[in-house]
């Protein structure tokens, strides 16, 4: 079977290769400890300059060593090792995503392993989720975030191929180790560890028949679907009253969706969104409007992603008071109005479905739904 492998990355690979021993170097680890959440453009010159010196020292050791002192040098590539019982011409059809943090060691640690298993003919790529590090809580969970959506939107994919998705998280920090074991749990097959110590095994802990209990969240499904497109809700909101603690990230005035909230989220909107319209802030349906989404009661995908763009409409004229410019820039739903059809106009839910529409007041009327030129033929 196909695997879809995903590693975590550390920074080890790169701290292994201080020579102690020199009296030149013995700052170095401290050096890098204490810069290790800065990115590239913000990293002081000459910790840059002890890093290449480092990579080059690690991408001789991997290129010149035998497998036992290659495993002893990467807990990423001892992983991998260990996945293929030390014959890496086993994972030449299986395709290789690497996880760094977005940091400048992190990164370069990334492109050394990229760099020896693309020498061993490995199909391998680098996601460096935006914002994770470990400077700050709010950038770790930020991270953490944007690493929970590349997972939705890539993993799914893979498995409806015939692929086993595999979490390998030999390497990476503890607490982005500990995220993920929770979040394998929901996406991987398989999560592999090996203990430290030489000669360790490889331990595989297969996928917990793991579910989440929709009912609990089914009341908040309208603030839920709000918050994941990026409306932040005063604490007081009535919408949110109730909400288990867990899924909520609260700053004192306003919430957004915590970390465990996302990853909750995710794995129920396939649900919660194919149900009925939800009544999203500053929109209003017409007949004509629920009548065309009554249609496509037997298409979960596509009522999930129009609930998804109403949701992002609503937050988007959230934040503009009920402006209908700001969904017409970057980041809108190219929003425009139709020529000689009055203050009829129309936005996009993906490249083949609009949405025709007239606004008052700071709402939006949804008058049509369905394929572009159905609706263009007859937006009213």
């Amino acid at each position: 079977m196909r695997r879809i492998v995903i590693s975590t990355i550390g920074t080890s690979l790169l701290t292994n290769q201080i020579n102690r021993a020199n009296s030149d170097e013995k700052d170095w680890y401290n050096l890098l400890r204490d810069n290790a959440n800065l990115s590239l453009a913000n990293t002081p010159y000459e910790v840059l300059t002890i890093i290449e010196t480092l990579v080059e020292r690690a991408k001789q050791k991997l290129k010149q060593s035998q497998v036992k002192t290659i495993r002893l040098a990467s807990a990423e590539l001892n992983g991998i090792y260990g996945l293929y019982q030390e014959k890496l011409s086993e994972g030449k059809q299986d395709i290789h995503w690497l996880i760094a943090t977005d940091t400048a060691q992190g990164q370069k640690t990334a492109e050394i392993v990229r760099s020896f298993l693309g020498d061993n003919e490995f199909n391998v790529n680098i996601y460096v989720p935006p914002g994770l590090s470990t400077a700050s809580s709010r950038a770790f969970a930020d991270g953490i975030d944007n690493l929970i959506t590349w997972m939705q939107e890539t993993i799914p994919s893979f498995k409806e191929n015939g692929y086993q998705v595999s979490f390998n998280l030999v390497g990476s920090f503890k607490s982005l180790q500990g995220y993920l074991n929770t979040i394998g749990m929901f996406y991987a097959d398989e999560i592999i560890y090996i203990f430290e110590g030489q000669n360790s095994d490889l331990i595989t802990i297969p996928r917990l028949p793991i579910t989440i209990d929709t009912s609990t969240i089914q009341p908040y499904k309208l603030p839920l679907a709000l918050m994941d497109a990026g409306t932040e809700i005063a604490v007081d909101d009535e919408k949110i009253l109730g909400i288990p603690e867990s899924l909520v990230f609260d700053d004192g005035q306003e919430m957004t969706l915590s970390t465990w909230g996302k990853l909750v989220w995710t794995q129920s909107k396939d649900e919660l969104l194919s149900q009925e319209l939800l009544p999203f802030p500053h929109l209003e349906y017409k007949d004509s409007f629920y009548r065309d989404y009554e249609k496509t009661k037997t298409n979960q995908k596509e009522r999930v992603k129009l609930q998804e763009i109403l949701a992002k409409v609503s937050c988007l004229l959230e934040k503009s008071k009920g402006d209908t410019s700001i969904l017409k820039g970057e980041g809108g739903v190219q929003y425009d109005k139709y020529t000689n059809k009055g203050d009829m106009a129309h936005f996009r839910v993906t490249q083949g479905l609009r949405i025709s529409c007239t606004s008052s007041n700071g709402k939006i009327l949804l008058h049509r739904y369905g394929k572009e030129p159905d609706v263009n033929n007859n937006p009213y």
